[in-house]
């Protein structure tokens, strides 16, 4: 009779213990649940973007109508500028926000960030920054087209020397970082030889990721003897001004995605260099104080 009672007793505990534990778990769930719905009413269901002619801004557009738990969210468009702002703001404060984001750019070397992961791929897989020229210009200029071949750096040194850039002109960044990496500029100049004055055309895109490599190389050439000129355009008209022979060469363009539209319209009138830096990247982007990860952790805007 003792025993019985014994184990009856245990019964009830092992049944409590079981019972407590399957609260826990739901407790545990519905709390997950409850967190990423709360990062959506934290942030008003916006996800804060740039202008409205960017190529990020088209993809995060894509992305709202691609993931059905994004429906009824919005994309906030204004500058680069104020994304940032609101950026370093929500950081200060340790509060949430999600931003359309890319690297190379200072932001991941002046914060601590992480991508939001993109199942569906709407902002497709990291890209490379290639380096165009114009047919001819390996035959007119050598010792240009050697430099502008051999020239390849990593997203760490770019978004280093943007960040540097914040407090000095580009120019003077552009020099320091040419005289800390004489290894490097070495390897991109052995066996060229000077010149005396040969104009250069570097046509480079509108946005300070592209104003780091033309001003680097800029100082490079201008060290063998060549007169440059640093133009900023458009990508369209980046793209067809080298094609047309109009411009020299580019280190400004971003394949296989975000460029590809020009690059088939121009790839039989360019020479493709390859890549200059490796590992560039768009997407949404959040502080790593938050705990999300992907971009279906977010839900539906009720």
């Amino acid at each position: 009779m003792k025993n019985y009672k014994k184990l009856i007793g245990l019964m009830i505990i092992v049944t409590f213990i079981l019972v407590a534990a399957g609260c826990g778990q739901e407790d545990s769930n519905t709390n997950d649940e409850e967190g990423t719905e709360s990062v959506g009413e934290a942030v008003e269901y916006t996800i804060t973007g740039i202008e409205a002619g960017a190529g990020i801004t088209e993809a995060t557009k894509n992305a709202l109508s691609e993931y059905e738990n994004l429906s009824g969210w919005e994309q906030e468009t204004s500058s680069t500028a104020a994304m940032i702002t609101e950026l370093g703001e929500a950081i200060d404060n340790e509060e949430p926000i999600i931003v359309a984001g890319w690297s190379p750019h200072y932001k991941f070397a002046q914060y601590d960030l992480k991508y939001l992961e993109d199942p569906k791929g709407v902002y497709g897989e990291a890209e490379n920054i290639n380096t165009i020229a114009r047919k001819g210009l390996e035959e007119d200029m050598p010792g240009a087209y050697t430099i502008l071949d051999r020239f390849k750096w990593g997203v760490e040194d770019s978004e280093a020397f943007l960040l540097e850039s914040l407090e000095s002109e580009f120019e003077e960044v552009a020099q320091q970082w040419v005289d800390e990496h004489q290894e490097d500029v070495a390897e991109w100049t052995e066996g060229v030889e000077q010149v005396d004055g040969t104009e250069l055309e570097i046509a480079l895109a509108p946005w300070d990721s592209e104003r780091a490599p033309a001003n680097i190389l800029k100082i490079v050439l201008e060290q063998h003897g060549f007169n440059v000129t640093l133009t900023t355009v458009d990508p369209a008209v980046m793209f067809e001004a080298i094609a047309s022979g109009d411009a020299d060469a580019s280190p400004s363009a971003w394949l296989p995605i975000t460029h590809s539209a020009f690059y088939e319209d121009y790839k039989e009138d360019i020479v493709d260099l390859g890549p200059n830096l490796e590992g560039a990247k768009t997407g949404l982007v959040v502080p790593s104080y938050m705990e999300i990860d992907s971009i279906e952790d977010l839900k539906a805007a009720e």
